[in-house]
């Protein structure tokens, strides 16, 4: 999916946001400056319907809980986490229950939940975004249909 503006990667996080349930996983991968930040920012903005929500970024804390109308919500950034075998300092458990937003997965190593929907952000040449989906093919089906309603 290409994303042209910010204003497109803060939609496809509003709408992914409206499609989160608790037990979902949504991993982010790719380079710094590929839009991970400004997608938390609208995925949990949209999520626990406040516009102002502040979200700081997790990078040193290594995550941040947010209550939200369905479930906890986590944002894990585990750019600095040392090993899997510190989610548990994290209360990656309690986690699990809730709705998680992950940064950096790959960090994760065999510790990714099943089901998780996994999003690579790429930055292209001309600087728009390209986003690549993997999981959730329940749902995603409802994306591909605004993404080819926007075309129409």
């Amino acid at each position: 999916m290409l994303l042209k503006t910010e204003a497109d990667t803060a939609q496809l996080a509003r709408t992914l946001a409206g499609l989160a349930r608790p037990g979902d996983a949504i991993l982010l991968s790719g380079p710094l400056g590929a839009g991970k930040s400004v997608f938390a920012r609208a995925f949990l903005r949209s999520i626990c319907a406040d516009p102002a929500l502040e979200v700081p970024s997790p990078t040193y804390t290594l995550v941040q809980a947010y209550d939200g109308p369905l479930a906890g919500i986590y944002h894990f950034d585990l750019w600095r986490l040392g090993s899997p075998d510190e989610l548990d300092e994290l209360g990656w458990d309690d986690a699990c229950e809730g709705i998680m937003l992950v940064e950096w997965p790959e960090r994760l190593e065999d510790m990714v939940p099943p089901n998780a929907l996994h999003i690579t952000l790429d930055v292209n040449a001309d600087g728009s975004r390209h986003a690549r989906f993997t999981g959730w093919p329940e749902r995603l089906g409802a994306l591909q249909a605004t993404e080819q309603g926007n075309r129409a």
